[in-house]
């Protein structure tokens, strides 16, 4: 009798853990049961893949959805709405929202919150302050956190850590990896003196230069050795920080930004002006070329977005009052596409970056390649297709993205979360599915 499946993917090219193949995928249950089917197995489902990629469910690991807090911005229905259009079955939260996520009851809100509006499965950081160090070995536990986000430099919200004395304190309060963002807050603080309302924004790099982010990189690098606390350093910036990172693989891995590998300065501050303004800032060419050298020499472990949307009149304010941070979260996936088309790097290498490094950096269960056992999540895309990133096209409530008027090759055409279609064809479909991502010590077996 023939097998028979829930979810029958035909005649695409999958990418696999071993390489690219041409074969077919079953699905069971919400998890993939085979890898090359018989011609005569049937399925409640069939998808016709023909002239398309099969990559593992796409994951950005570094979203700011700002939930709680200004609908108006962002919310965790609007940003995975997003996320399965731009091609993603999963996303992980950052906590700096309002009130931020830094207790057992704000946890348990959101974890159950999520699981009713998410359109794709999520992960949730923990975030932590000097108040709650004591806290932080517990709550890393929960259900579906991937981790614990510490602020070592100023950004968005008021989350930080800035003092070696207490980062130490963080770093002995459990034991799973700590996701930083690496900036040195007194060299910050010391220079924010040297520039003055309505300066132009280019002078955003010079505010937060090099040093600043190379400076935290250096201090974390050493208490993470003293302590033995894995560590995870989120948009890393500089050719220095890359270099210097090969030498703390044993205890170190690190992320790369979007923007980083596809925006440069000037010309981002000139053209976009307060839409370009970010944290690490957009820097020069030899950065850019940095970037893509550590990723294709493999001391990048992971690209993220760090969609952080702010409504489109903040973002008109002179320079320093328009708030950091830049929305990608729907724009991530064509993007890197179009980089894979463009020669910078392979189809398997980006997978790598966006499935498998997520999974290994973060001990996700179950998510992160092709193989029987895993979630069925998918992302299916069309090497070939050519569009461009317009504006009306996102659908996050501040409406606007640094990408609009790039022309792209190559495009997510549907995204599969679990075995069930969220995204065809820019139509998203049905109701919100989401889950809680499960992870290595917190995961819960279904």
């Amino acid at each position: 009798m023939p097998e028979h499946f829930d979810l029958l993917i035909r005649n695409g090219t999958c990418v696999l853990p071993w390489g690219v193949e041409e074969t077919d995928v079953g699905v069971r249950h919400g998890r993939i049961a085979a890898l090359g089917v018989a011609g005569a197995a049937t399925a409640d489902q069939t998808v016709d893949a023909t002239g398309l990629h099969v990559l593992p469910g796409l994951i950005d690991p570094h979203v700011h959805l700002r939930d709680p807090g200004d609908t108006a911005v962002e919310s965790i229905p609007t940003g995975t709405r997003a996320a399965v259009l731009g091609g993603l079955a999963a996303v992980f939260d950052m906590p700096n929202t309002a009130p931020a996520i830094t207790d057992a009851g704000r946890l348990a809100w959101k974890q159950d919150y999520v699981e009713r509006e998410s359109w794709c499965d999520i992960g949730l950081y923990v975030g932590g302050t000097k108040q709650n160090i004591p806290e932080l070995e517990k709550l890393e536990l929960g259900r579906g956190v991937c981790g614990i986000k510490i602020f070592a430099g100023s950004s968005t919200g008021d989350l930080l850590v800035e003092d070696d004395e207490h980062l130490e304190r963080v770093m002995r309060s459990g034991r799973r990896r700590i996701a930083y963002h690496s900036e040195d807050e007194y060299r910050l603080q010391d220079r924010k003196r040297m520039f003055q309302r309505g300066d132009p924004h280019r002078r955003h790099m010079e505010w937060r230069d090099v040093e600043c982010a190379f400076l935290g990189t250096r201090r974390l690098m050493a208490l993470a050795r003293a302590t033995g606390r894995p560590a995870h350093i989120l948009h890393v910036s500089t050719a220095e920080e890359l270099a210097y990172l090969q030498g703390f693989r044993d205890i170190a891995t690190c992320e790369v930004l979007l923007n980083h590998l596809t925006q440069v300065a000037p010309d981002c501050y000139d053209r976009l002006e307060g839409f370009g303004v970010m944290n690490p800032p957009i820097r020069g060419p030899d950065v850019r070329e940095a970037c893509w050298r550590a990723i294709n020499d493999g001391t990048v472990d992971i690209v993220g977005s760090d969609h952080a949307p702010h409504s489109r009149e903040k973002k008109l304010l002179p320079w320093p009052d328009c708030p950091a941070g830049l929305t990608g979260v729907q724009t991530i996936v064509p993007v890197m596409l179009n980089h894979v088309n463009a020669g910078r790097l392979s189809l398997g290498r980006m997978v790598d970056l966006m499935c498998a490094g997520p999974a290994r950096v973060y001990g996700v269960l179950g998510k992160g390649r092709l193989a029987a056992g895993y979630d069925a999540d998918f992302t299916l895309v069309d090497m070939k297709k050519q569009r461009r990133i317009e504006e009306t096209w996102i659908v996050s409530p501040c409406g606007w993205t640094p990408f609009a008027g790039m022309d792209i090759v190559g495009w997510p055409v549907a995204t599969i979360v679990r075995g069930q279609a969220v995204m065809r064809e820019d139509e998203v479909l049905g109701a919100p599915i989401g889950k809680l991502v499960r992870f290595i010590d917190t995961g819960r077996p279904e």
